[in-house]
């Protein structure tokens, strides 16, 4: 059970391969959000998808003594650990709780090590650097996506995320400038968002309105996964974009808020971390960006593009 979004999905991609290589002969259900499906079939390890439409509100849709081994990648709080005591599977995998053996649940781990950790303890493989995805096979063409494009994600579920609209279309104009098409990304909530940084930009900037477009609320899933895969480069708020190019191994230049980059952070690889640990409140749900966010600036961000895209 894994009943989150992207971001949270893309981080437990190494502990789902880890139990489709330790049970070789199961089927693998996954309990995710129905709409996960296009990316829970390029990892490659899972047979089956369990809706779970409102999360952990509901039990899961199984009969009792159907499941042979039930997993909690979920957390380990009473509400996750319920549901899958409800399916009296022979075997659980979870960490250390009533009812549960496993290791004891340490806070401050990078996700992708905490549930690699919870499968090594259970006797299973699990290795936190095998998180790489395959790019979906889409053509993008006609949304302008492939070689030199780069993707700047506007959104984020929260507004304690939400990087200043001014900021982005100052980071929006200089990658104008360096020749690439921009391609502003979010979904349809964050449309509004990604229209006013456009509105921002300045039009006499090498012909922007040529090679800027406004794709949020536009694309399908797969559609989105597609343009990140090809993209040059991604800038982005601590989001699921981000993670998406850390899947793809597209380099990204990644704003965090809330969250600790030491826990949610991309892998080694062409990634850079911006944000200020110092100031960071650490509210997920605040109504107002996070501090941590808002101290990083325009020529931060710029600095960090320019390892990334050296000459460009």
């Amino acid at each position: 059970m894994r009943a989150l979004k992207i971001g949270d999905l893309l981080v437990a991609v190494p502990a789902l391969r880890g139990l489709r290589a330790g049970f070789p002969d199961h089927r693998i259900v996954l309990a995710c959000a129905g709409w996960l499906r296009p990316l829970v079939e390029l990892t490659g390890a899972v047979d089956e998808i369990l809706p779970t439409p409102r999360g952990l509100d509901e039990p899961l849709a199984l009969a009792p003594g159907t499941v042979d081994v039930a997993v909690n990648l979920h957390g380990n709080g009473v509400q996750s650990r319920g549901r899958l005591e409800a399916l009296e599977a022979r075997r659980r995998i979870g960490h250390a709780a009533p009812g549960w053996d496993g290791p004891e649940w340490i806070d401050g781990l990078h996700e992708r090590e905490r549930w690699s950790r919870l499968l090594n303890a259970h006797g299973l493989p699990g290795d936190p650097l095998d998180y790489l995805l395959p790019p979906p096979d889409t053509d993008v063409v006609g949304v302008g996506g492939g070689a030199g494009s780069a993707v700047v994600h506007v959104g984020a579920a929260h507004a304690s995320r939400h990087w200043p609209v001014g900021r982005f279309a100052r980071v929006v104009e200089d990658l104008l400038r360096r020749g690439l098409r921009v391609l502003l990304t979010g979904d349809q909530r964050e449309r509004e968002r990604a229209v006013e940084v456009a509105t921002q930009v300045d039009t006499s900037v090498g012909r922007s309105g040529a090679r800027l477009a406004v794709l949020a609320g536009e694309l399908s899933l797969t559609e989105f996964f597609a343009v990140i895969a090809g993209a040059d480069l991604v800038v982005s708020a601590d989001t699921g974009a981000a993670h998406l190019a850390s899947a793809f191994a597209r380099p990204s230049v990644v704003i965090f808020g809330p969250a600790a980059p030491e826990n949610w952070g991309p892998p080694p690889g062409p990634h850079r971390v911006l944000t200020d640990s110092a100031v960071r409140r650490g509210d997920p749900f605040a109504a107002d960006p996070d501090p941590a966010l808002l101290a990083v600036g325009v020529d931060d961000v710029l600095r960090e593009v320019d390892q990334l895209l050296p000459g460009s």
